[in-house]
């Protein structure tokens, strides 16, 4: 089971932004696969902090973490199922630290630090839902248009027959580094190369179809696997099934967002659901059998003798599951008294001969509280 993202980097669910980035640098440098000689505890190690590093760094994605924990956050897989690899791990690194000046002389120095493609674009499409789809889990087929690999080049950018050639300006590291003295001493500045735009390649003769970017528009069909109890909000990540990145970079990821359409049968409160029931006058007093709708159809609920408004009747797993897998909640069916607002003769005069006979309404401190511990016993609070 993976382990809680702050307990991984050390920090408390209050940490502000800049205390989650200089936790995950320190446990990065010393966790970094190149000062470890490929020890492999190490490296997963390092996974597991970069991993826990680039959710709680979202402030969309922490929040989601916070309420749902990783089933919600896109990661460990997430919904996705899709695992965190060493290469994605040290992607995020580069990408935030990679650029810092005297970066070599940290692990160990001589080694010139390899470039780092252009990662694609993120995609976020929106998948609406019943709440039948919520029980059973659904998938779902997006089209999807996106930028994708180009077929003539396979992605290089290059005019078939012709490859890209190393960049000359920074020797195909895609950086370049500036020295400049300064009273502390010797600074190093770190920047993108201006030839190579930080690609490390140069196409000198484009290819046609795509014009050298690697990259030509497409449409492709995605399914969607959505597995049931998922609540409006909850998004599913699908790595690498964004836009594809230029000149064959890795490609971004495809965020799902899930929105449950609203049944008017139900109020929902996580896995359990409320429906309102009216039922005569007679029918509360004398009891009755009534059928009420349930997200598989519906159900018999047995109304006893004397029930009052605002009484609460539970029927056992006909609720929703919850998103881990497990017991399915229950419905519960919230009785409200109907009264009748136009009457016949014959109504208002056997009305007049009950109000004649029957007893007087309970009354005192403490029937408002009574109906509340119900409707809150009824929830499991």
């Amino acid at each position: 089971m993976a382990r809680d993202f702050y307990e991984v980097l050390g920090v408390a669910r209050d940490a502000n932004p800049a205390d989650i980035k200089k936790a995950y640098r320190r446990l990065a440098m010393e966790y970094h696969p190149d000062r470890n000689n490929g020890d492999h505890g190490a490296a997963e190690r390092f996974k597991e902090v970069a991993e826990a590093y680039e959710v709680l760094r979202h402030a969309e994605k922490r929040a989601s973490y916070d309420r749902f924990g990783h089933a919600g956050a896109g990661a460990s897989g997430g919904f996705s199922g899709m695992p965190f690899d060493l290469s994605e791990a040290l992607s995020i690194f580069m990408r935030d630290f990679g650029g810092m000046g005297g970066f070599d002389a940290i692990f160990g120095g001589g080694q010139r630090a390899q470039r780092e493609q252009r990662r694609g674009q993120d995609v976020r499409v929106t998948v609406r839902l019943t709440l039948r789809d919520v029980v059973d889990g659904v998938t779902r087929t997006i089209k999807l248009k996106a930028l994708e690999t180009c077929g003539a080049c396979k992605g290089s950018g290059a005019k078939a027959g012709s490859t890209p050639r190393r960049c000359a300006t920074c020797g195909g590291v895609g950086e370049v580094r500036r020295a400049q003295q300064s009273l502390l001493g010797q600074l190093i500045s770190v920047g993108p190369c201006p030839t190579c735009h930080g690609e490390g390649t140069v196409v000198d003769d484009p290819c046609g179809t795509c014009r050298g970017d690697g990259r030509v528009r497409g449409e492709q069909h995605v399914d969607v696997e959505v597995p049931p109890g998922v609540e409006h909000g909850n998004y599913l990540t699908l790595r690498g099934r964004g836009q594809a990145g230029p000149r064959g970079g890795p490609s971004g990821d495809l965020h799902v967002v899930l929105e449950v359409e609203p049944d008017e049968r139900f109020e929902r409160h996580g896995t359990a659901l409320v429906h309102d029931l009216a039922v005569s006058f007679t029918q509360a007093a004398l009891g009755a059998d009534i059928d009420v709708p349930t997200p598989d159809g519906s159900a018999s609920v047995t109304i006893p003798p004397g029930m009052q408004s605002g009484g609460v009747l539970t029927v056992r797993g006909q609720g929703l599951p919850p998103l881990r897998g497990g017991r399915r909640g229950d419905l519960h069916v919230r009785v409200q008294v109907w009264t009748p607002t136009r009457l016949t003769g014959e109504q208002r005069d056997l009305l007049a001969r009950l109000r004649n006979i029957e007893g007087e309404p309970p009354s005192g401190e403490g029937t408002g509280r009574r109906f509340w511990d119900r409707v809150r016993e009824a929830f499991g609070a």
